[in-house]
């Protein structure tokens, strides 16, 4: 259970937020509940996250493989529970997902996708992100691209950090 209430979304003070989230995100997740005690916290998370997800130039198989690993290290099993469909819809194979824990000694993964991994690890574990893992990542992607990757792997870091700061999980009441 949640550490502090979801926000009531019916509640007029948060109500048109709440709506732009169900026309963009089709419902009002757990985190944009807990988000919506907070509207201008809300609304900019909102836009940040749409950016990342929906316009960014990344394929979106990589962009969730990405996801599922920062909630994996973080331990953030909200975050994998909403992004495991997706990731299996952008292209990310069954066999990955059942990988992507130990992925260092799967042969699942691409030359490309082996750098995304160890970047997405270098950035959640250790912040710094030693030459020879960047020389390697930069080396499969344009400066935009690794930009998207680098604020990909940034913002999942945020939202896994806040689900698990305040309890938020799959399981709680509506």
């Amino acid at each position: 259970m949640a550490r502090i209430p979801y926000a009531d979304s019916q509640n007029p003070a948060v109500k048109p937020l709440a709506d732009r989230i169900v026309a963009e995100r089709g419902e009002v997740l757990h985190l944009y509940r807990m988000l919506l005690n907070s509207p201008p916290v809300a609304e900019g998370w909102l836009h940040y996250l749409t950016a990342i997800r929906q316009k960014s130039s990344l394929p979106g198989a990589l962009r969730e493989m990405v996801i599922m690993r920062v909630a994996q290290l973080n331990h953030a099993p909200y975050e994998a529970d909403q992004h495991a469909p997706i990731a299996l819809k952008e292209g990310m194979s069954q066999p990955q997902l059942d990988a992507l824990q130990d992925w260092a000694r799967s042969d699942l993964f691409s030359e490309r996708e082996r750098a995304v991994l160890a970047y997405a690890d270098a950035m959640t574990l250790h912040v710094q992100v030693p030459d020879a893992i960047f020389a390697a990542v930069s080396a499969q992607f344009e400066p935009r691209q690794l930009v998207e990757l680098t604020a990909t792997v940034a913002a999942y870091n945020m939202v896994s950090r806040f689900l698990e700061a305040l309890q938020i999980h799959s399981h709680d009441a509506r």
